[in-house]
């Protein structure tokens, strides 16, 4: 039955040429970003293999050590790339995992029992929603300052919102479905009720909103890099790549800054393909 319904899923989802482009783009990142001891040719975290004599080398596009150049510390840029990526996917990943356990069951908590439950998380929402994403991410660096586990609770504290409203307003329609009814008949406890009955019945679209998010939440985290309220200097994701980059970029190093700045382009178009394409698959309203 599984196989019968991921066949199903297949033959519609490599219908879409930019769905498929999406899901290939995504897959050669992770693969690139999880082989990155592999396939560089230099562990940009190991100082002993740092020399100031190699730092703003032009790129040589021939295979081998700086062939995307060096930056101002004398790293090769494209194994400084490929480690930026796995710290980008890793804090995008683990946010948005975080942020959707915790949205998603608060959301079917205010979902289902409606009343003062529903009003107080859905307010807290409002409120949180009504400043940007960026604003309470800021405020909240700065309060604890850089770590890579710190900015993943600080982008899961700004994501978990969007989880909460979409989770809730699936409750709302699947708590008055026969179902549901049958269960509250046979006595059946209402956490029960939540986890077993109506959670997988509303997984489709969380996991929309969750390949969406992902996309974001590596945005936000290149953003906070950037600002230099990200990770560590020695953990460089691509967001600091492109910091370090941008201070010398007018001097004539440009690869410094550009390149860094593909790389997160590029992963985030892919996941924003494939997004959009699990959005059309997914979501039986738009079926024809």
């Amino acid at each position: 039955m599984f196989l019968a319904g991921w066949g199903e899923f297949w033959t519609e989802f490599r219908e879409s040429k930019s769905g498929l482009l999406g899901a290939g783009l995504t897959l050669a990142f992770i693969l690139a970003s999880l082989l990155a001891p592999v396939i560089s040719p230099q562990n940009p975290y190991d100082l002993t293999q740092l020399f100031l004599q190699n730092s703003n080398l032009a790129p040589k596009w021939i295979p081998g050590m700086f062939m995307l150049g060096s930056d101002g510390q004398g790293r090769d840029l494209y194994s400084a790339i490929l480690y930026g990526l796995r710290v980008s996917l890793y804090v995008g990943l683990a946010s948005t995992v975080l942020s959707a356990v915790f949205g998603t069951l608060v959301g079917v908590l205010a979902g289902y029992m409606r009343g003062k439950t529903d009003a107080l998380i859905m307010r807290i929402a409002d409120i949180q929603l009504s400043f940007p994403a960026i604003l309470i991410a800021l405020v909240i660096m700065s309060l604890w300052g850089q770590g890579l586990f710190k900015i993943i609770i600080a982008i899961s504290v700004v994501n978990w919102v969007f989880y909460a409203r979409t989770a809730r307003g699936s409750t709302l329609a699947e708590r008055e479905k026969d179902y549901v009814d049958a269960a509250r008949a046979a006595g059946v406890a209402s956490g029960a009720i939540m986890l077993r009955e109506i959670l997988p019945n509303i997984v489709a679209p969380i996991i929309v909103i969750g390949t969406v998010r992902v996309a974001n939440s590596i945005i936000l985290e290149s953003t906070l890099s950037f600002l230099g309220l990200g990770v560590p200097i020695t953990e460089p994701s691509l967001g600091s790549l492109i910091y370090e980059g941008y201070q010398v970029l007018f001097s004539g190093f440009w690869w410094s800054s550009v390149l860094p700045g593909l790389g997160l382009m590029g992963v985030v178009l892919g996941i924003n393909l494939l997004g959009d394409r699990l959005r059309d698959v997914l979501n039986p309203r738009l079926k024809r």
